[in-house]
Formats: C-alpha cells, sequence, structure tokens
C-alpha cells in the first residue's frame, strides 16, 4: 500500500472506531434492556459490564491490528490462526450478508428518518437509500481521504445529537413522569436477567472490530491502531452509559421499558415536538454517517478474499490515482442496492447476525495462537490469558443464546454460511 493511501491518523481511527459502533442501536436497545431487568441500577450495572466486555474486544484487536496491520482485519487473523476455510467463511458471511444487508437496513432507516423530517411520503424511501449507498460508494470510490472527511464529519454531528440529549436528559429539569406498569419478563435470578440483557447491549456496543479492515490505510498501524480501538470504545461507553442516566432520569425504569423510541420520548417530554425533531435528525445523521463507514471498510475485506485467490482477482486491485480498491467497492454497492430494492435485507440479517459473534470470538481466540507462535509485541492486552479468555466466553453466551431464543433462525443462518463451503472449494480449485 503506498503513502497516498495512508491517510487516517489516530483522530480519524478514533472517529472511525466511534463511527462503526454508534448507528441506531443506542436509540432502541436501552427499552428492551429496562423490560428485562427492571431496575435502573441493574440497567446501569448491565451496560457497565457490556461496555468492559468491548473494552476488552478492543483491547484484543487493538494487539491482532498491532501484530497484523494489514487490509482485511479478521479476515487475516482467522486465515493465519485457524485456515483459509474459516476465514473464507467470515469473508463470504460478511460480505454477501451481514454487511450488505446492513448497508441495505442503515440506508432504509436514514430515509425512512429523513423523509419524516422533511415531510415527504414514505413511497420515496427506497430511491433515497439507494441515493445515500450510491454517493456514499462513489465518496469512498476517489479515495480513502474524503471518505475519512465525511466519517469524521457525521459522527462529530452524531456526538452532538447524543450531547444534546445528555445535556437535557441529566441536567434540565425532569418532567413528572406518569407510572407506567413493568411489562412482564420472568427471569429466576438477577444474574438471569442481567445475561438476558446482556445480548442486545452486546449488540449495541459491537462494531469496534471493523476500523482492522482499514489497518493498512491507517498512519503508522501499530502503533495508531490499538489506541484508536481503546479511545473509541472508551468514549462510546461513556456516551452510552451518560444517555441511558437520561433515559432513566427521565422516563423511569417503567417508562423506558414500556417506550419504543426512548430518545424520542425523552426529548419530546423535555422539549416538546421540537426535541423529537431534533433526535430524529441525531438518528438520520447516525445512520448516515455509520452507512458511510460500512462502505468505507468492508471492501478491504473482499480486497483480501481477492489476493488470496478465493474470490475474483479484480477485487483485489487497487485503482492507479485513488489507491482504493474500486472493483471491491462497486460490487458490495451493486449487492446492498439489490438487497435495498427487493427488501429482503432485514430476514437475511436476522438468520446471520448471531454468526458474527462466533468470528469475533474465533478472532480473539486466534491471539492465543499467536502468542504462541511469536514473541514480542508493543501493544499487549492487559490481563492476559484471562481477559481474552473472557470475551471468547462472552460471544459464545451471545451465539447461545441467540439460537436459544430462536433455533429456526438460527438453523436458516447456519445454513447460510455452510453454502461458502463449497464455494471455497470452487474457488480453491481455479488455478
Amino acid at each position: 500500500m503506498t503513502n497516498y493511501a495512508r491517510r487516517l491518523g489516530l483522530f480519524s481511527g478514533t472517529m472511525a472506531v466511534v463511527g462503526g459502533i454508534i448507528g441506531g442501536g443506542i436509540f432502541r436497545t436501552p427499552a428492551t434492556v429496562a423490560e428485562r431487568l427492571h431496575s435502573a441500577s441493574l440497567v446501569l450495572l448491565a451496560w457497565v459490564i457490556g461496555g468492559i466486555v468491548a473494552l476488552i474486544g478492543a483491547f484484543c484487536f487493538g494487539e491482532l491490528g498491532q501484530r497484523r496491520p494489514r487490509a482485511g482485519g479478521g479476515y487475516v487473523y482467522l486465515r493465519e490462526t485457524f485456515g483459509s476455510l474459516p476465514a473464507f467463511l467470515y469473508g463470504w458471511t460478511l460480505v454477501l450478508v451481514i454487511a450488505t444487508g446492513a448497508i441495505a437496513a442503515v440506508a432504509v432507516t436514514f430515509a425512512d428518518y429523513t423523509l419524516s423530517l422533511l415531510g415527504l411520503p414514505h413511497r420515496y424511501s427506497v430511491p433515497l437509500a439507494v441515493a445515500a449507498i450510491v454517493f456514499h460508494s462513489a465518496i469512498n470510490y476517489i479515495g480513502v481521504r474524503p471518505a475519512a472527511i465525511t466519517q469524521n464529519i457525521f459522527t462529530m454531528l452524531k456526538l452532538v445529537a447524543l450531547a444534546i440529549l445528555i445535556t437535557v436528559g441529566v441536567f434540565a429539569v425532569t418532567p413528572t413522569v406518569p407510572y407506567r406498569p413493568l411489562p412482564s419478563f420472568t427471569v429466576v435470578s438477577p444474574i438471569g436477567a442481567i445475561g438476558a440483557a446482556l445480548v442486545p447491549i452486546l449488540f449495541t456496543y459491537g462494531g469496534w472490530q471493523q476500523t482492522n479492515f482499514i489497518a493498512e490505510e491507517i498512519v503508522e498501524p501499530e502503533r495508531n491502531l490499538p489506541r484508536a480501538l481503546v479511545y473509541g470504545v472508551a468514549i462510546v461507553v461513556t456516551v452510552y452509559l451518560l444517555t441511558n442516566v437520561a433515559y432513566l432520569r427521565v422516563l423511569g425504569v417503567a417508562g423506558l421499558a414500556a417506550s419504543t423510541a426512548p430518545a424520542a420520548d425523552t426529548m419530546r417530554l423535555l422539549l416538546g415536538p421540537v426535541g423529537a425533531k431534533i433526535i430524529a435528525a441525531g438518528i438520520a445523521l447516525s445512520t448516515f454517517g455509520f452507512l458511510n463507514l460500512v462502505i468505507l471498510v468492508t471492501p478491504r475485506v473482499l480486497q483480501a478474499m481477492a489476493a488470496d485467490g478465493v474470490f475474483f482477482r479484480r477485487f483485489a486491485a487497487l485503482h492507479p490515482t485513488y489507491q482504493t480498491p474500486t472493483a471491491a467497492i462497486v460490487a458490495l454497492a451493486v449487492f446492498a442496492v439489490a438487497l435495498t430494492l427487493t427488501g429482503t435485507f432485514g430476514q437475511l440479517v436476522d438468520y446471520v447476525t448471531f454468526g458474527d459473534w462466533i468470528f469475533f470470538g474465533l478472532c480473539v481466540a486466534g491471539l492465543f495462537v499467536y502468542r504462541a507462535r511469536e514473541q514480542g509485541a508493543a501493544f499487549r492486552v492487559p490481563g492476559y490469558p484471562v481477559t481474552p479468555a473472557l470475551f471468547v466466553l462472552a460471544a459464545a453466551f451471545v451465539v447461545y443464546s441467540a439460537i436459544a431464543s430462536n433455533p429456526k433462525n438460527a438453523a436458516i443462518g447456519a445454513g447460510l454460511i455452510a453454502l461458502g463451503i463449497p464455494a471455497f472449494l470452487y474457488w480453491r480449485s481455479r488455478p
């Protein structure tokens, strides 16, 4: 990779981490958590525990990125520690379903909120979503630097929106919240309740690993990538905790549990219709920025797969002027647009999302393999080997919970992932 492409410094890397985590989850998930825990103290404790797991993950991926600062991130780690097939299945699942489905879903969410703000009819939702995908793909096509600037701007804007919510929610006078009975959700103990709540929390904290996909685009990645991961996750943990404090202070735990849109309800109670519009704008900005990040990082996985000869070779080529994997960017955009137009993205993502955490756990487990093979790393996970083992256990818990809650979807998802095996064998058989 030439120095032309290496244009992301520590600040841009940190913003990429923050932007990769904060999407739409923090605007919805807290209601589910409150419904399952029924206690403000337990709600905050669960978010703290989830934040600790996310920080451990950031430290682990920081060491992985420092050891192998290459395009493709988790694909590269899995290939070098567990072999080509697990790495291919990771790339297969990520590129064909998880990332492209996320792009389609987030683009539609952006379009829905934008149309609502502008007072335009919902029938323009899909065209606007497609336009957003094409816009971000074009930005990423012409260079990492324009994409990074776009990412920085929209990450800062989404942080501003959350800062407004936190400020008015924590420091403004709390309105009288009418009593609402807590929804019924039976659990056997506080530990069981926290366990049930951690699944959506960990999904909401997910996304930090995406910055590792673009390690080669970062200036001094051995030094800056680990720092960006830790700084970025620490910022998000702080923002998420304060956001939940604001929700609980304004809505109360019962009101939060009963809410279908806690951010909008909080702002509406405090600032009226203007507050609801502010948070709707914040969600639109948040999803727009998240969309840019996914389109920025995911083509690097296609690039790494193609370089290994297990995908179209053209996807490994960099544009002679822009130094970006333009063929991979275009292919990703075309597939995401197809999912948007057909409306199949939601169901596909539901099927295979649990698989994301299988690969999270395997990537961190690969750290044990690297440590056994290689000595010496400038950045090392604190508390090794306990902390990586805790993360692997947390990932296993998420996978188990997803399977137990919906065995049918998990079985279909496993089938979609397994379809990558014949595809892998086909590509390996080609000269």
